[in-house]
């Protein structure tokens, strides 16, 4: 049987994340999860690009600086269709929560970013 995870609530430190999760048949569990300092620091995106087959759905972040050529994906995490669909619900709260605290988040005008990024175009 594969593990259920309804993410709650998360709290950590630099060294260690707790994942507080809820299953309905029981009151609660709590999985001990270590993080290094240098995961911990996060890496700046700017551009996610979601990809999906029958089977999982991926996601590449990456940073896009103006004028430059060529950018690399930062992180690439692939997820099973069922855990995208726990994620997307859990950041939903999460954005509903925020705006609850901070007040709406605007959205950005839709920018249309080109195939280049900024650098030179391909010719053929």
């Amino acid at each position: 049987m594969q593990p259920f995870f309804f993410f709650i609530d998360m709290l950590y430190t630099f060294d260690s994340l707790i994942l507080f999760m809820q299953d309905p048949n029981q009151n609660q569990n709590q999985i001990n999860i270590e993080i290094s300092e240098e995961v911990a620091e996060g890496s700046y995106a700017n551009l996610a690009i979601i990809t999906h087959s029958h089977a999982e759905f991926v996601i590449d972040f990456v940073n896009v600086m103006p004028g430059t050529p060529k950018s690399k994906v930062k992180s690439r995490i692939i997820f099973t269709p069922q855990h995208a669909k726990r994620f997307m619900k859990a950041l939903i709260e999460n954005v509903n929560r925020y705006e609850a605290a901070n007040g709406p988040i605007k959205d950005l005008e839709e920018i249309s970013i080109p195939l280049t990024f900024g650098g030179p175009a391909g010719q053929a």
